[in-house]
């Protein structure tokens, strides 16, 4: 049996390497942004050799003017409560902010900044017992080749002998097994969630969809023939490797599965395909009901045999069924249109909106709902 690898993430740093000519340009002693009761951020950058500066931030780029020194600023039109991605574009070079911690959207690397939204306290880190993430390592029989996952513990995990339920959380198209863990605030929402008794005691594993082929050609698509390969993975690799080297209750109504965006689709196709592996599943913000091209005559009975035309036996074999969308998002049409479908028919499903578009505040309310519901039979 391979070994488990893992590395604690007692707190997690290092920044990707800009260009050599970048680097040159910026020093080290550059203040944070500064998040202002409007929602409005003011970013500086230390460019003093630099022509011309810019930030884009929450997909809008700003121009940047100089000062005295070389310090570069900007201030933001009032943006949402949440987690907001940043980069700078220094003559022309893009890099993430070097006083801010580095995360990886969308194959690059960028900053974030998090504006607090009041009522949502339950994000940040409390006063109370917390839990663990480590960074895990295992053999993929996919890819074949060794890959990470994110694993969060409960609190008493390492000093106990108990078996926890486990759920599965998958990421959105561009990002990786990480972002959960931080963009999404993870451990804070469940460490503050299980101390108040609002969820069961769970494990959390964050695993990587971004599947390759031994040709090298991706592994993926919008459809149920497009989710065989990370399919193979979950079930035939990453759902054992947790079973063997953490204490669960290996059954289908101890394992849940959710995702955002990309990885929504990936657990309404796989979770609900497979009620044998999966008890509960929980899809946040999908463009599987429309609102990607390669969603258009979406047809639920024909992508979830037996919904619609034997809903008793589907109720039967789901615990939980909880769907979400931003208010502001694209999606939310289509998926309020099916989620009327599914009321009709009689199907168990639960619906929660929030406001926001398609971003980090509805996926940490989405998994902060969700949560409550698990393991509760």
């Amino acid at each position: 049996m391979r070994k488990a690898i893992i590395t604690l993430l007692a707190g997690i740093a290092g920044l990707l390497a800009c260009s050599p000519a970048a680097t040159a340009q910026i020093r080290s002693n550059d203040p944070k942004p500064e998040i202002h009761a409007d929602g409005t951020v003011s970013f500086t950058l230390n460019a003093p050799q630099a022509s011309h500066v810019q930030v884009e931030f929450a997909g809008t780029r700003y121009e940047m003017t100089r000062g005295n020194g070389g310090a570069w600023t900007a201030t933001s039109r009032p943006e949402i409560p949440g987690f907001h991605y940043y980069t700078f574009i220094v003559d022309g070079v893009v890099m993430p902010d070097r006083a801010s911690f580095p995360y990886n959207p969308y194959t690059h690397s960028s900053s974030g900044v998090d504006i607090p939204e009041p009522g949502c306290e339950e994000f940040e880190v409390q006063d109370v017992p917390h839990g663990k993430v480590s960074m895990v390592k295992y053999y993929s029989k996919v890819d074949e080749e060794w890959r990470e996952m994110m694993v969060y513990t409960p609190a008493g995990y390492d000093s106990g002998k108990k078996k926890y339920p486990v759920l599965y959380i998958q990421h959105g198209g561009g990002e990786d097994h990480t972002c959960w863990m931080f963009q999404g605030r993870t451990p804070n929402i469940m460490d503050n969630l299980i101390a108040e008794g609002k969820a069961a005691p769970m494990i959390v594993v964050a695993s990587n969809s971004n599947l390759k082929r031994r040709d090298g050609v991706g592994l993926g698509g919008y459809n149920w023939e497009g989710m065989q390969g990370f399919l193979k993975e979950l079930t035939g690799s990453v759902i054992p490797f947790v079973e063997s080297n953490y204490r669960v209750i290996a059954d289908r109504h101890h394992r849940a599965l959710c995702g955002l965006s990309m990885g929504g689709g990936q657990s309404f196709y796989i979770g609900l395909r497979s009620p044998e592996v999966f008890g509960s599943v929980g899809v946040f913000s999908t463009g599987m009901f429309g609102g990607i091209s390669q969603a258009e005559n979406f047809d639920l009975e024909k992508e979830i045999p037996g919904i619609l035309s034997d809903t008793k036996h589907f109720n039967e074999n789901i615990d939980c069924f909880f769907v979400t969308c931003g208010e502001q998002d694209p999606r939310i049409g289509y998926t309020r249109k099916v989620i009327g479908t599914m009321d009709e028919a009689g199907v168990n499903v639960r619906f929660a909106s929030y406001p926001g578009t398609h971003e980090w505040q509805v996926w940490r309310k989405s998994l902060r709902d969700f949560a409550p519901m698990l393991f509760r039979k």
